[in-house]
Parts: C-alpha cells; sequence; structure tokens
C-alpha cells in the first residue's frame, strides 16, 4: 500500500470513527430525552395525584362541616303552670307520642276566657263527653302558661297530625282572633324552646290550617303576613338568647 493509498484509509477510518461518534452522541441525546419525558410524566402523575388527594380532603372536610353545623337553641321554657288532665277517652287518652316531628299553633275561638277556663274545659269534657278535644299546652291573654298534657302523650288536636305534633291553643281577647302581646311574647318563648328541645326548625312550626285548612288560628290564617312575621319573631328570638350547640 503506497502512501496515498494509506492516506485514503486513514481518513476513510476517521470519517467511519466521526459517523460512530455522531451515532453514539445521537443516542445518548436521545435517551437523555425519554428519561425526561419519562421523569417529567412521573412528576405530573404524582402531582395530579397529590391534588386529588387534597381535593377528596377537602371535600370529606366540608362533608363533615355540612353535616355538623352549629345551631341556636333556646334550652330555658317560659315559666308555665303544670295542670295535667286526668287520663280519659275525651280529652287526655294516654296514647303515646312517639316522635314529635311539629308543633301546630291554634286558637281558642272563645274571646276572653282565660287559660285556665280552657284547660277545665278539657278536663270536663272526661264528663261531659261532648267533644274529643285538648292541647299540650295553653297560652293565656296575660301571657300566662298552663301544660294539660305531657309531651310524650298525644293531644286531641291537629286531626291525623295528633301523632306527632305539640299542640299549642292561644287565648283570644276578641273576635279578629289576633293575639295579645302578652300572648305573642310567651308563645314566640315557647316555640323557640320546643324547635331546640325537639330539634326542629321554622318549617316544623305550623297553623292547624296547615293540616286541614280550618280557620285556625283566625287571625293568622286571614293575614299570612303575620303568622311570617310570627314565625320570623321566632327566629329572631333563638338567634338572640339561643346558646350555640353543634348539630349532631
Amino acid at each position: 500500500m503506497n502512501e496515498e493509498e494509506r492516506k485514503e484509509q486513514t481518513e476513510y477510518e476517521q470519517r467511519r470513527a466521526e459517523r460512530r461518534a455522531a451515532r453514539i452522541k445521537r443516542h445518548r441525546r436521545q435517551m437523555r430525552m425519554k428519561c425526561l419525558l419519562v421523569l417529567g410524566c412521573a412528576v405530573l402523575v404524582v402531582i395530579a395525584g397529590w391534588q386529588a388527594v387534597r381535593l377528596i380532603k377537602g371535600r370529606r372536610a366540608e362533608t363533615v362541616i355540612k353535616e355538623t353545623p352549629i345551631k341556636k337553641i333556646v334550652q330555658t321554657p317560659p315559666e308555665y303552670d303544670v295542670q295535667l288532665l286526668t287520663v280519659n277517652e275525651y280529652s287526655r287518652p294516654g296514647t303515646a307520642l312517639e316522635k314529635v316531628t311539629g308543633i301546630v299553633v291554634h286558637y281558642t275561638a272563645n274571646p276572653g276566657t282565660t287559660a285556665q277556663q280552657n284547660r277545665d274545659y278539657f278536663e270536663g269534657l272526661g264528663l261531659s263527653k261532648a267533644t274529643y278535644a285538648s292541647s299540650h299546652f295553653v297560652v293565656g291573654i296575660e301571657g300566662e302558661l298552663i301544660q294539660c298534657i305531657p309531651c310524650k302523650e298525644i293531644a286531641y288536636a291537629s286531626n291525623d297530625r295528633n301523632k306527632d305534633t305539640i299542640a299549642i291553643e292561644c287565648c283570644i281577647p276578641d273576635e279578629t282572633g289576633k293575639f295579645s302581646e302578652a300572648s305573642y311574647q310567651t308563645l314566640v318563648h315557647l316555640l323557640a324552646w320546643l324547635m331546640g328541645r325537639y330539634d326542629l326548625d321554622i318549617d316544623a312550626v305550623i297553623r292547624h290550617y296547615d293540616v286541614t285548612e280550618k280557620l285556625c288560628p283566625k287571625y293568622y290564617v286571614e293575614h299570612p303576613d303575620a303568622w311570617d312575621a310570627l314565625k320570623e319573631a321566632v327566629c329572631t328570638y333563638i338567634d338572640t338568647y339561643g346558646t350555640e350547640t353543634p348539630n349532631l
């Protein structure tokens, strides 16, 4: 092999080595790109998983907050006189009231009578047998309050809702059926206390009218805005005088 041939051979080997080095360099670059791509995908997966865990924990926390809200209840009842009726077929049957899901407001429809007179009327039905009637509480014109039936028993006041409601009769001063201011204030306090005692919201406070469409309590059927105002007064009373407790 002469000098020229050796020179060509050397140049060939150099070019071959350069091509090989270029291939190796290109291969390494491709491998680095693949590694970076895999690493990037892994990082994205980790971030996505972390975000998912945060979202789930957030939703769980939100669920716990929604399930255990803080509410206020009035723990002290208005002053009342316990004068339970004698157990009888016509006004106090002694039947158990298993669960309270509502409170029904009535009016006595006999203007000027007192809470005591209405309580005694219910007591007398056991002898007169004139009709079936009673209520758990009677609110007087002067704001006096008498309990006639234990809250764990039914009263004859609200037809098919006797089985799951507390009944409140309110005395009235005149034919309009509007409650006196003293009656109104006692009723608001009583409703607020009963709502807390039985874990009820304001929608559970209804009129006799809402059960049977009877005109009772008259003024608050004829003036639905006055009924709404009474319910608002109950909510305000709870907000003002209630104590906070978790709604477990």
